[in-house]
């Protein structure tokens, strides 16, 4: 069967003269959600890629998009020597995963041939570099035309576009930074804590039993999207030191212990968590688990 054109948004018409609804992030019951209410399976560090005890990811960042991961969270501090702005983990020195600008551009790359998918990145800003410096890496990456910026800021939850109206526009990359934004700088890099709140992270309970709000401090849930921490840790002979839960991801990870949290979470809040921060994407029925999520 041959496409012929896509005449009107989100409608492509086949040469039988049948029509096709196109899909926004792998559903047609998505396009019509708004974002802030479409449930999202994120991968925790996601540039930390490897098997050593300070990584959190097993794929690549390619291959976590390709999965069906669509929120990518990671932290940032200045590369000492060069003084780049990299992602690394807690310090430089223990885990360097290379610069922002490289991964913003991985993350280019695969925007630029799946035009149907909205992606969000939550950048965390260890060493309170100057916003211009992220700018500068967007601009350098060639990523900052696909960044959406709200028509004001802080956008109200229920005024969030659509996936489909965000793909419509080309604006499919949606930008928070949890410390130092300045949106009358730099418009399209959010301040996540002006639109989110977060459980603890840090977790070594296995059963995670809370669903409390810990940033940020005496916030209310009225009002915010909200971002669940599911990652597990181990501490290592009770010395404080924490290091991901490799081997029992596939328990933390799975249908069942996600399940338990969010229903917690949706006891108190009234609806699902927007966003289930993960280690080890992996691991575990992911996109099982965010479809239902969805309820799809």
């Amino acid at each position: 069967m041959v496409l012929i054109k896509c005449l009107l948004p989100g409608i492509i018409f086949l040469a039988s003269g049948s029509l096709a609804l196109t899909t926004c992030n792998g559903h047609e019951e998505l396009c019509s959600r708004q974002y802030s209410n479409v449930s999202f399976i994120g991968a925790h560090n996601s540039p930390f890629v490897g098997c050593l005890p300070q990584q959190n990811q097993e794929w690549s960042v390619t291959r976590q998009l390709d999965n069906g991961i669509r929120f990518l969270q990671g932290q940032t501090h200045r590369a000492p020597v060069t003084g780049s702005l990299n992602f690394c983990h807690t310090s430089c020195f223990l885990e360097n995963a290379g610069t922002v600008t490289q991964f913003l551009r991985t993350v280019k790359s695969w925007l630029d041939i799946h035009h149907n998918e909205v992606v969000t990145l939550l950048i965390t800003n260890g060493d309170s570099v100057p916003i211009a410096e992220f700018d500068s890496a967007f601009n350098s990456s060639g990523i900052r035309d696909y960044a959406y910026i709200p028509p004001v800021s802080p956008l109200a939850m229920n005024d969030w576009p659509t996936l489909q109206d965000l793909i419509n526009a080309g604006t499919r990359l949606i930008v928070f930074l949890d410390y130092g934004a300045n949106v009358t700088e730099v418009p399209y890099i959010l301040e996540e804590f002006e639109y989110y709140f977060e459980t603890p992270y840090d977790q070594t309970d296995c059963t995670f039993s809370q669903c409390r709000i810990d940033r940020p401090s005496k916030a209310s849930a009225s009002g915010r999207m909200y971002l669940v921490n599911h990652t597990l840790n181990i501490d290592l002979l009770n010395t404080g030191i924490l290091v991901p839960d490799r081997d029992g991801a596939a328990t933390t990870n799975s249908l069942a212990a996600i399940e338990a949290q969010t229903d917690l979470c949706s006891s108190l809040y009234g609806r699902r968590p927007n966003v289930m921060l993960l280690d080890f994407v992996d691991k575990g029925d992911i996109i099982g688990t965010q479809n239902k999520l969805n309820a799809l």
